[in-house]
């Protein structure tokens, strides 16, 4: 009664579609066997409704809490719901590799599907994050029965977002092994740590070497964090048959990617985006201000993700009353002063590329750059430079934050433009080109483009690193080493009278693993060595941000 009620509230919130019915009858903890004879507890969801399709939900995040919630939903919407718990996670059996078994599994649990009474022969999938790394592994193999996938905040392949720009995600891998081994305590132990602040989390993020880290945060060593630290080069065979991206070409179902700018995946699901697209195929894509976590999220992806199931999983040939939306095939939100959504036939949509150079004193310029000393600062990883904001895994810390407190760090050098007389819009990926020449052979460089308001607060917009080392990055007969820098994508608005800001610094700790200046492996390094470095930006070592600005982009859309 009581998840009843929550559904019927949660649809009028949330403008979902009537329920087609309210009569759902719930089967708990189904044991599906896999082939090697693990056992991967599922839950079913069953509308009373004939020739309803179904909706798969494979997750490593239990199937109790919100995701009832989610499922009763979608049940009532008309859809035979079935969430299952991943292979060593919510009482399903073995141990939780991430990646290794998701194939296998899910077409052991499409077999399974197909041998229900109830089965009409048409399935789709949802899920974020996690759940749709799953959906990509079985998307490939699915057959024609795959009728429609709805892939919120994630992609393919994680290996790139793991490893950006060949460093770290220290902040987003440690944090989601913390969660992963939270889900095993009692629930109050799990609530007392949460209200204590997480000090173990927050220990082992500064805690070397990097291979005692999941100890110091859970009290247990977890292999595939391990394993994470040791393969971590490009060539690296360990992440070969645990990314998707190179069977997106097999994937005919149609696909809605939702997500956020702040999302920790975004550049790896544009990836997709545009892959797929290559191959003639037409995904939804949705951008919104949100981060990895945010309510704002998973609102949105619930909306929309009914809203694409309804269209593309008709078993009956009823009108669920969820069309596909009558706008692009591509809206984002465009953020800044007088900004709001944008309908878009494709994304990126056509803009001008427009370098920003960085010029003596601190300015940022669209003219060439002249004649000039380059500026410098010390970099010391025991004292590593903070990251604030941005994309990070827990929605509270992430996202658009006032910078002014890093940017007065002797270790941050910023270049601001003049106020703007007129509004800047930036909308498509976002590129920096920097010239810089250290006195160690090993280190990173990270840049952040920002929004300088009125009130002289500055908000992170986008940002990216790259790790340097010679064999990779070989310095000039100057000792001088020219870094891109590729920047999240962005949608931005810069309004009159703002200033666009670039900061450029030696990390973003612990959101990246701090470089110890030594070259060490990853996850074995203990001696930490800082370096003064310098930032050159003269006519033949010109550095600068590439900005893609929309004079005119699509019409405004009114919706939310």
């Amino acid at each position: 009664m009581l998840e009843r009620l929550a559904s019927r509230l949660a649809g009028v919130a949330l403008r979902l579609p009537r329920a087609r019915t309210r009569r759902i009858t719930v089967t708990r903890d189904i044991p599906v066997r896999a082939r090697d004879g693990a056992i991967l507890r599922t839950d079913h969801y069953a509308p009373a409704l004939a020739q309803a399709p179904t909706v798969l939900i494979r997750t490593p995040y239990g199937r109790g809490g919100p995701m009832r919630l989610l499922c009763r939903i979608a049940a009532e919407q008309g859809f035979h719901v079935v969430i299952q718990s991943c292979r060593g996670t919510g009482g399903s059996g073995r141990v939780f590799d991430p990646f290794v078994h998701e194939r296998e599994d899910g077409l052991d649990t499409l077999d399974w599907l197909r041998r229900q009474r109830w089965w009409c022969g048409a399935f789709g999938m949802f899920g974020a994050s996690y759940q749709g790394f799953v959906q990509w592994a079985l998307a490939a193999d699915a057959g024609e029965e795959l009728r429609a996938m709805v892939a919120v905040a994630t992609a393919s392949s994680t290996r790139d977002s793991t490893y950006a720009g060949e460093s770290f995600a220290l902040d987003t891998v440690l944090t989601w092994v913390e969660l992963l081994q939270a889900q095993t305590v009692p629930w109050l132990a799990r609530q007392w740590e949460l209200k204590r602040g997480q000090p173990r989390l927050l220990a082992a993020l500064s805690h070397l070497p990097l291979v005692e880290a999941d100890r110091v945060a859970t009290g247990v060593t977890v292999p595939f964090f391990q394993q994470w630290l040791r393969h971590h080069t490009p060539q690296a065979d360990y992440w070969r048959t645990r990314v998707f991206d190179d069977r997106l070409d097999l994937v005919r179902a149609p696909v809605a990617m939702i997500s956020g700018w702040h999302d920790i995946f975004l550049p790896a699901q544009l990836s997709d985006y545009t892959a797929l697209r290559a191959r003639g195929a037409q995904p939804r894509l949705i951008i919104g201000p949100w981060t990895h976590g945010s309510p704002g999220l998973y609102v949105a992806a619930l909306r929309e993700g009914l809203g694409w199931l309804g269209t593309h999983l008709p078993a009956d040939g009823t009108d669920r009353g969820a069309a596909q939306p009558t706008d692009g095939p591509v809206r984002v939100h465009v953020g800044g002063v007088g900004g709001g959504w944008r309908d878009l036939p494709d994304w990126p949509p056509p803009a001008q590329a427009t370098n920003w150079y960085l010029h003596p004193h601190s300015a940022l310029r669209t003219c060439p750059p002249v004649p000039s000393s380059p500026e410098g600062f010390f970099y010391d990883p025991a004292d590593p430079t903070p990251s604030l904001g941005g994309p990070l895994l827990v929605a509270q810390r992430a996202g658009a934050v006032d910078n002014r407190p890093v940017e007065a760090r002797p270790d941050v050098l910023t270049w601001t433009s003049e106020s703007l007389t007129s509004p800047v819009q930036v909308i498509g990926p976002v590129r920096a080109q920097i010239h810089v020449r250290s006195e160690l052979d090993y280190f990173d460089v990270f840049v952040r483009l920002c929004d300088a308001d009125r009130q002289g607060r500055s908000w992170n917009i986008c940002d990216g690193l790259v790790r340097v080392d010679p064999q990779r990055l070989p310095a000039d007969g100057s000792g001088t080493v020219a870094v891109t820098v590729q920047m999240w994508p962005v949608a931005h608005r810069f309004a009159v009278g703002h200033r666009l800001r670039l900061q450029v610094s030696g990390g973003a700790h612990p959101r990246y693993a701090r470089n110890p200046g030594t070259g060490e492996p990853l996850g074995a390094a203990v001696t930490l060595r800082g370096g003064y470095r310098e930032i050159l930006h003269d006519p033949e070592r010109p550095s600068a941000v590439l900005l893609p600005i929309v004079h005119s982009a699509a019409q405004p859309s009114t919706g939310g």
